[in-house]
């Protein structure tokens, strides 16, 4: 059995977790067999749902708390935090 781990991170992208960024974050979750959540306040969702991840309605600025667990979940909350604090990997308007 794994320890689950977990992480925080704030939403930097001025549009907030729109479409875009959620299928971004959706798609690179994806690529871990961990179980993956995300959470925005009281509501926790899939990591790997893009309608539960559009649900956090995450503004800028917005605090994201992933939790994982499996046997690669600390590089996958590596990678999804990276992913955050780029920006998504998206233009400074977007």
């Amino acid at each position: 059995m794994t320890t689950p781990v977990t992480a925080r991170t704030r939403i930097v992208n001025p549009l907030g977790l729109h479409a875009r960024p959620a299928a971004a974050l959706v798609s690179l979750a994806g690529r871990y067999a961990a179980d993956l959540r995300v959470a925005k306040d009281d509501l926790e969702v899939n990591a790997k749902s893009i309608m539960g991840v559009l649900m956090l309605a995450a503004e800028a600025g917005s605090e994201l708390r992933f939790r994982g667990a499996g046997p690669d979940a600390a590089e996958a909350l590596e990678a999804l935090v990276a992913l955050v604090e780029r920006g998504f990997d998206l233009g400074e308007d977007e």
